[in-house]
């Protein structure tokens, strides 16, 4: 029989390792790379640059609609880059501007329809390792494989510090806890695509694993569901 092209769902809230992990288990597998969330964060750049109304919810919508985001990477490749209208707004979208207003901007129905629907789009061809925070239960619900990674506050308070400070913005640690935290429950608390672990989803703690060891344990369970 073929090899069945992979089709990996990857959720989990922020600072988990979904990022590292997804593009370490596409490169290990062969296949495209998809970080949702850089979708949701270049729509909220673009807001921000346009002076908008991070509340107008219309207005916001309205621009997810209009413009075409791109996550651009070649299979099993390390480095992605946003494209918004052609123009490469990777840098754009990991200030802490947009870490504050995110999470309010994909909670927006419209927002996350338009989304919703270029993430399809990318999966038809297989082949591909997607992560977010409604991969699994909304997003590519026939997926072969759905993780839902998680980690304690502490552990993901951390990580997210060491990111910040890596971009030269020092936080401190418990400022740091309490915005992870407002955004966890903006995310599970959301009317449309609430984060949460899909029904048939397996959960991997990732509190005291390095990268390599959640991606070998990811392809130990692949391997099971072939």
């Amino acid at each position: 029989m073929p090899e069945i092209e992979p089709v990996i769902a990857i959720d989990g809230p922020a600072a988990v390792g979904k990022t590292t992990v997804g593009k370490l288990l596409a490169q290990r597998m062969g296949c495209l790379f998809v970080d949702t969330g850089m979708m949701y964060r270049a729509v909220t750049a673009r807001a921000i640059e346009e002076g908008m109304d991070m509340e107008d919810e219309d207005a916001v919508t309205s621009l997810a609609e209009s413009i075409d985001i791109r996550i651009v990477s070649d299979r099993g490749a390390d480095c992605q880059r946003a494209l918004v209208d052609g123009q490469d707004v990777t840098g754009a979208i990991r200030t802490q501007s947009v870490d504050r207003h995110v999470s309010a901007i994909s909670s927006f129905e419209g927002v996350r329809e338009a989304m919703v629907d270029q993430q399809r789009k990318m999966a038809l061809a297989g082949g591909v390792v997607m992560v977010g925070r409604d991969i699994g239960t909304v997003v590519l619900l026939d997926a072969r494989l759905k993780i839902y990674l998680t980690a304690s506050p502490e552990a993901r308070a951390k990580r997210r510090q060491a990111e910040l400070e890596a971009q030269g913005s020092g936080v401190a640690l418990e400022a740091t806890m309490k915005d992870m935290e407002r955004r966890d429950r903006i995310d599970s608390e959301r009317a449309h695509s609430p984060m949460k672990p899909a029904l048939d989803a397996i959960l991997v703690d990732t509190s005291h694993l390095s990268a390599a060891q959640v991606v070998e344990r990811i392809l130990d369970l692949w391997r099971t569901v072939n």
